[in-house]
């Protein structure tokens, strides 16, 4: 899978720019990731758990969790 990043400016109004996104031929799914909030981030991580243990996806599940752990931090 590929992905964009997108960066906005801090008065972006962010659900509008996703749905326009969302419109787009192409496009799988759009998500907000907020860098200043790494614990949102892992809050989603845990909350498709469930369903990743009900599949069997342990590996996809480790993945999401290590890069969240270990992804850097810019306000250190």
């Amino acid at each position: 899978m590929k992905y964009l990043k997108i960066n906005v400016e801090n008065n972006a109004d962010i659900e509008v720019l996703k749905n326009v996104i969302l419109q787009l031929k192409g496009v799988a799914s759009a998500e907000i990731i907020d860098d200043e909030n790494p614990e949102s981030e892992l809050k989603k991580a845990f909350a498709k758990t469930k369903e990743q243990l009900k599949t069997g996806d342990y590996e996809t599940l480790v993945n999401d969790i290590f890069d969240i752990l270990t992804k850097n931090n810019p306000k250190k």
